[in-house]
């Protein structure tokens, strides 16, 4: 299998320049975009028959699972052009710092084209090795794709109703909440050590919202289950004065970078599905 199979230098080039790095008035317009948003909204009223039922028996809001599939690959018309059984082999070998990460995902990749006899060499996706409508990694294929069309066969390529639940399936078991909040804007600055020190967390740092409320004169609802929110701090454009935008982000916030690691990819999705959501429902 591994004959012939060389190094992907691309695939090294672009680890390197990923867009997570950009500012969020940089990152936000490569994604939210007015003809995502009417692309997305088309997206909700071509399969509201199998939203209603990923919503039913998923319990995940649909504007946020067509938003994950727009931000991925655009509805399925970027998929990527990688082999990715090289990428895979590539980012093992030869990117040292996350070597032992995707010498996983080849194993993964491996299993999984034994168990659905994919043919390996074929397959293409991204320079980190994700592939399909969903960009799932290997290991989160194996874990998270489902099957919601009747049949047994999990088909990420092809299947509106796996991608979309698959999409769905993973926000569920990372505790999705349906209808509830994904996050609230608490301001330009923050007014506690304790809210400055939860954001130099990062996405683990936690803060109850009883204690955002107090530092920052709001009134948010606390989540439900006594969980704590996160304190995300988003960079606003030179033209629009410049500074810091910042916002708690709930449960539902904590299982989209469960998704992708990214803040600023999570309130992307969340604003994508804002704009998408517009008067629909």
């Amino acid at each position: 299998m591994f004959s012939g199979v060389t190094i992907h230098k691309k695939a090294l080039e672009l680890m390197d320049r990923q867009w997570e790095a950009k500012p969020y008035y940089q990152y936000k317009p490569l994604f939210v975009t007015d003809k995502v948003i009417e692309q997305g909204r088309q997206k909700l009223q071509e399969h509201k028959v199998l939203l209603d039922r990923i919503e039913k028996e998923l319990g995940v809001d649909r504007e946020v699972v067509i938003a994950i599939w727009g931000i991925e690959t655009r509805f399925g018309t970027h998929l990527g052009n990688h082999k990715v059984f090289q990428t895979l082999n590539t980012l093992f070998d030869a990117y040292p710092r996350r070597s032992s990460f995707f010498r996983k995902q080849l194993i993964h990749f491996l299993l999984l084209s034994r168990e659905n006899n994919y043919d390996l060499h074929s397959i293409k996706g991204s320079y980190a090795g994700a592939f399909g409508q969903t960009q799932f990694i290997p290991s989160s294929f194996r874990e998270y794709a489902v099957s919601f069309d009747g049949d047994d066969r999990r088909d990420v390529f092809s299947s509106k109703a796996d991608i979309l639940a698959s999409i769905a399936n993973y926000l569920r078991r990372y505790r999705w909440q349906l209808d509830a909040p994904i996050y609230y804007d608490i301001g330009s600055q923050l007014r506690s050590q304790e809210l400055i020190s939860a954001n130099l967390k990062g996405r683990k740092g936690r803060i109850a919202v009883a204690k955002v409320n107090a530092a920052q004169g709001l009134e948010l609802p606390a989540p439900a289950n006594g969980k704590e929110v996160s304190i995300v701090s988003l960079e606003v454009a030179p033209k629009k004065g410049g500074g810091m935008r910042y916002v708690a982000g709930y449960p539902n916030f904590h299982a989209i970078t469960a998704w992708n690691h990214s803040n600023r990819y999570a309130m992307a999705v969340a604003e994508l599905a804002e704009a998408i959501r517009g008067n629909q429902r």
